[in-house]
């Protein structure tokens, strides 16, 4: 597959889990989730840590990538299933469109990876869509109430999360192509998440061990979240190998849409009409960083 069908296949994937995660999985604890979605994840990646090179090979940098990696990503996954889990997904993923906005800047500043100037075009779609998630609370006659919608989006605690963890994704996705330069793609992802799920359970899963006997009370659920977390993962970072991290992220981000349809079909979401409108222009702002 070239790097547009392996992002678009990782956006479904990811789309997918939360909806089964907020389906079949609300009862579950933040703390369980991200057990399920690193630690059993890592478990079911494990076949493909097969024909790794010894870890004495790997040089300083690589080690250096990785622990400033791990922590930043199981607090951008508790923050991400508290959100999926508590609020409606189309108050939630649409915020999710804000990571290539932070990417442009970041990927600058750590990997000198730039984009065309109409990223800013882009960034403008996409804090245009944010506004008309809650734009039912501004009247077009009062100026005054203009910038409501974005000061609810930090009142909201599900957005406000969700913002959160679009800035950690964007340090994350540009700091895991940092150390992807050392392994390959499907090697990386293997270990990478070997080590997460390792860092889970000791940090995570331990300090409260009846979590990890809670897990298995709805097994086939538990393990088809984590299966499809997996698939996310493969796919990631094989087309993040093949393209910029920031095009990349731009297509995953097609995850919102289909998140958002999720939300209308399983959970009976209201606002449909006007959530897609705000969820096609963030999308469309991605695709202008993008391209």
């Amino acid at each position: 597959m070239d790097w547009l069908a392996l992002s678009l296949l990782c956006a479904f994937a990811l789309a997918s889990a939360d909806a089964a995660t907020k389906a079949w999985l609300r009862d579950y604890s933040a703390r369980e989730l991200v057990l399920i979605r690193f630690t059993l994840t890592g478990l079911l990646l494990a076949p493909l840590l097969v024909g790794l090179p010894p870890l004495d090979t790997l040089p300083a940098p690589f080690w250096y990538w990785i622990a400033a990696l791990l922590p930043l990503e199981i607090l951008a996954m508790v923050l991400y299933m508290a959100a999926i889990r508590d609020y409606p997904l189309a108050q939630t993923l649409p915020y999710l469109a804000f990571t290539p906005a932070f990417v442009i800047l970041i990927a600058d500043w750590l990997l000198g990876e730039r984009v065309e100037a109409q990223g800013a075009a882009g960034i403008l779609l996409i804090v245009t869509g944010s506004w008309l998630l809650n734009g039912h609370s501004a009247r077009l006659g009062d100026w005054r109430t203009w910038t409501t919608p974005w000061s609810m989006a930090l009142r909201v605690p599900g957005s406000r999360m969700m913002l959160a963890v679009a800035l950690l994704y964007a340090l994350t996705a540009t700091m895991g192509k940092g150390a992807l330069q050392y392994l390959p793609p499907e090697r990386f992802g293997a270990f990478y998440f070997a080590l997460l799920g390792l860092a889970t359970l000791v940090f995570v899963g331990l300090p409260q061990p009846q979590a990890l006997t809670r897990l298995w009370r709805r097994p086939a659920a538990v393990v088809f979240v984590a299966a499809l977390n997996g698939l996310m993962v493969y796919t990631h970072f094989l087309a993040l190998r093949l393209v910029e991290v920031a095009y990349m992220i731009a297509v995953k981000r097609v995850s919102l849409i289909i998140g958002i349809l999720y939300g209308a079909w399983l959970f009976h979401e209201g606002g449909l009409r006007r959530h897609l409108l705000a969820a096609a222009l963030m999308v469309a702002g991605v695709f202008l960083i993008a391209w």
